[in-house]
């Protein structure tokens, strides 16, 4: 207390001081008397150095906004790039289902056009009309199968991994969206007459009309109906064996081991009939043939034996190649690889052996033995799946014949550089019916076919600048001056330039992309060409290549819908074990 204040004088002071600090801010320091500053002063602290730094601080805090740590600043625009590319993904994928879904119209197609007739739907023909532009030609398509077939995966169809829709793509789809109509008719086509330039063409669908059979004229014919499965004149291959080239091949076989599985835990079955109806047999050490044991072991191992574990002990699979090693296509790395993970799966591989004779329940098998002898023996079997090459149909047959040029040809039609079949004018051949020195694979019937629409559509560009050209000559002889000669010289030269680019479509060449095979286990094989090489690889990572280079082929982005959709259900599901 001051020196000479009344305690009274200190209380009322202090009153004031607290009423003064209860009022706001803005109005409480005019106020105050200057008795009153003065006395307040004497009696607070002077704040210190550091005091004043940190109320500095505060009020710069409080008037600034927050600097966000860099690192949640990169994470924040992660995560905003994240989901607004998942949105435009979603848009994107949403816009091509509605164009899929909402076809423009297409006009008719123009009878005074050359009409082109492709037989069959497979790798090749599909290719061909994919690339096609059809307001060139007036474009038929026949072929009993109205779907494009993704046979790649044909073999996961078999065990459930994939459901057989999901690898379909009808055929209308996509023609509905060329540029002009198309006709399509599923029918199958019986004879090729080359003389007459008919074809005639049957319908064998259940539903019959009063018309069953007619013939379709053409004035360019591509054949790509494919092979038939080779038995090579084996007895009792076509009668008690499964194929494996159509949906419905793979839907048989999906019955047959579903019966063989039933059967051998019914009541009262003989050891020996167990073991035989659970021993699945495939005949073919191709990738197809590869592709289809792994994936029967796989069913086996994650679902079959846990629904049905009465076959533990007797299910068994068994690889018969009558080449020293399967997949004789890839590395001699890969084929040892492939050879020691079916060793691990407990699948038999039986190389060197050849199949002479199948019955109902057993085949006869001829091996070499260790010391070089044949060995003639029965291996009993419950499902015999035949994988192994292919052969002529009839239809390719009988057009073979009638083509003197072609009377040396066995394994299909024999083509030129350019695809055209020998000794004819205006007939090409795509995919396993033709021989054009390359292996009869989907790669190579995919990019023939796509060769052909390339040059069917310069073909078409040709004849109209030829046409316009005539006209052209036709108006220099008529023109009235030398003025008007000389622009219409000009525009012949610019035609003729055009004329010579037009032409000059090189020879097919088949590029060579590499090959993939599944073998099981959720590990795969790659034989990739790379630059000036091959990149072989196999393991699980090649795995998951696999997958997504086969998603990424499929026909359509629905396809890839579905199968990614199947490949889900069957991983958290598994695969469905009933009977249809």
């Amino acid at each position: 207390m001051a020196p000479g204040m009344r305690p009274l004088a200190a209380a009322n002071l202090v009153s004031q001081l607290q009423l003064a600090g209860r009022r706001s801010f803005a109005t409480s320091r005019p106020s105050l008397s200057p008795s009153l500053l003065a006395t307040r002063a004497r009696w607070t602290p002077r704040p210190t150095f550091h005091q004043i730094a940190l109320r500095q601080a505060i009020r710069r805090q409080s008037t600034q906004a927050p600097k966000p740590v860099k690192r949640f600043r990169f994470l924040r625009w992660t995560w905003r790039l994240t989901y607004t590319l998942g949105f435009a993904g979603l848009a994107y994928v949403g816009y091509g289902i509605y164009e899929v879904r909402n076809p423009s119209d297409q006009p008719e197609p123009d009878a005074s056009k050359k009409t082109l007739v492709i037989l069959g739907t497979g790798w090749g023909a599909v290719s061909l009309l994919k690339k096609l532009d059809t307001e060139n030609y007036n474009v038929i398509v026949v072929s009993p199968r109205n779907y494009f077939l993704f046979t790649p995966l044909l073999p996961s169809c078999t065990v459930g991994t994939i459901e057989h829709r999901s690898i379909m793509e009808p055929i209308r789809n996509f023609l509905r969206h060329k540029k002009a109509a198309v006709k399509y008719y599923e029918a199958e086509a019986t004879k090729i007459d080359y003389e007459k330039r008919v074809v005639y063409i049957n319908d064998d669908s259940p539903v019959k009309g009063d018309v069953c059979s007619t013939e379709v004229p053409f004035d360019m014919l591509v054949v790509g109906v494919g092979a038939e499965n080779a038995t090579f004149g084996i007895p009792g291959v076509t009668e008690h064996g499964l194929f494996l080239k159509e949906v419905g091949d793979a839907q048989r076989i999906r019955n047959r081991i579903m019966d063989c599985c039933e059967t051998a835990t019914f009541k009262g079955q003989g050891t020996d009939e167990v073991k035989r109806l659970l021993h699945m047999v495939v005949v073919g050490g191709g990738p197809t043939g590869v592709e289809f044991a792994g994936e029967l072991q796989d069913f086996f191992n994650n679902d079959l034996k846990k629904w049905i574990p009465d076959i533990t002990e007797n299910f068994h699979v068994t690889l018969v190649e009558a080449l020293p090693n399967v997949l004789p296509m890839f590395s001699k790395q890969l084929i040892e690889y492939t050879e020691k993970t079916f060793e691990e799966e407990t699948i038999t591989i039986r190389t060197k052996t050849m199949v002479k004779k199948v019955t109902e329940k057993y085949i006869e098998a001829e091996s070499v033995g260790p010391d070089g002898k044949k060995v003639l023996e029965q291996i009993p079997y419950g499902l015999l799946v035949w994988a192994t090459g292919n052969a002529l149909r009839p239809l390719v047959k009988d057009l073979i014949n009638q083509i003197p040029a072609q009377k040396d040809s066995r394994r299909g039609l024999a083509v030129n550089e350019y695809l055209v079949v020998k000794g004819t004018e205006n007939v090409w051949a795509v995919g396993d019916c033709a021989v054009a020195n390359y292996a009869p694979t989907a790669q190579v019937a995919a990019q023939e076919g796509a060769f052909l629409a390339r040059m069917f559509n310069q073909m078409a560009k040709t004849h109209e600048i030829e046409d316009e050209l005539a006209d052209l000559s036709v108006a220099q002889e008529k023109a009235p001056g030398k003025p008007e000669r000389d622009d219409i010289f000009s525009q012949i030269k610019e035609l003729q330039k055009r004329l010579r680019r037009v032409k000059q479509i090189g020879p097919f060449e088949y590029s060579h992309q590499g090959s993939l095979a599944y073998i099981g286990s959720e590990k795969a094989v790659a034989d990739i060409s790379w630059l000036s090489g091959n990149f072989a690889t196999g393991g699980t990572l090649t795995y998951f290549f696999w997958r997504s280079a086969y998603l990424s082929m499929c026909f359509s982005t629905r396809n890839r819908i579905l199968v990614l959709l199947d490949w889900t259900k069957s991983k958290i599901f598994g695969r469905d074990v009933s009977r249809v």
